[in-house]
């Protein structure tokens, strides 16, 4: 966990409350300050404030990299059969109820080379409320899932909308997970326009970008298909999040 911003506004709150004689309003406006600092650093996944997560790769040449969160879905296989043309591997960050009802497209997913990680069992819009407990308890269900459906584990984990709190940071510490972010959202589960979707996108892509999307919609896949040719002729290739990281994952053969 990182503590500088705590750090720094501690010191700034201190300073501000001598300086006021420690007021009532004072006092307040502090407690306002606080609660925005630990917010920013519950949504914003690239500060690192209550987990260290990849966001980027540290590179020279232009590379990025795709990953696609929210699947197995019915458009999953679009995505597959796109990548496959291109002879791109991807990242895929899994639900474990969805890989339940798409066994055969998670299969599919691993045996087409693509990477794997885990995004807990139900994703629920809950998940920055939940106890360290629960939230392990999330994580390993969709391990056994992986294991089960595709003979797979994974240390790479992304929690759901890059949420973190100190639950979800022990959690993913008690679960030996590696979590990993973006520097790169595409926002594409809130926006219906494909051109700003791809716009964003290709707006904000530097060298060693994590690019998050969703294999969950037709829109995705529109944009994926023209971001595929901007970053073929902008000369990038493409690189899977474990190949800058320590996490592995293992297929088991039973």
């Amino acid at each position: 966990m990182k503590h500088y911003l705590f750090i720094l506004f501690y010191l700034f709150c201190n300073v501000f409350i001598y300086a006021f004689h420690g007021t009532f309003w004072v006092y307040f406006f502090c407690f306002l300050g606080f609660t925005a600092v630990l917010t920013w650093g519950s949504f914003d996944i690239t500060l690192g404030y209550f987990i260290d997560s990849i966001t980027h790769k540290r590179t020279k040449i232009k590379e990025v990299a795709l990953t696609f969160d929210d699947g197995p879905t019915e458009f999953t296989p679009k995505f597959l059969d796109l990548l496959k043309e291109n002879n791109i591997q991807a990242t895929f960050f899994c639900i474990g109820k969805q890989i339940e009802k798409y066994p055969e497209t998670f299969q599919r997913i691993i045996e087409e080379g693509h990477t794997i990680g885990n995004h807990t069992y139900l994703h629920s819009n809950n998940t920055g409320f939940l106890s360290t407990s629960k939230m392990v308890e999330e994580i390993e269900k969709c391990d056994k899932i992986m294991l089960k459906v595709g003979n797979l584990k994974t240390d790479l984990y992304r929690p759901p909308f890059g949420v973190t709190n100190p639950n979800i940071g022990k959690a993913i510490k008690k679960t030996h997970k590696n979590s990993i972010g973006w520097n790169v959202r595409s926002l594409d589960t809130i926006t219906e326009d494909e051109k700003k979707i791809y716009q964003k996108v290709t707006k904000g892509l530097k060298k060693g970008s994590i690019i998050l999307l969703h294999d969950t919609s037709e829109k995705t896949y529109n944009v994926l298909v023209d971001l595929l040719v901007f970053l073929k002729d902008k000369n990038y290739s493409t690189f899977t999040v474990d190949t800058i990281s320590t996490t592995k994952e293992t297929k088991v053969f039973k």
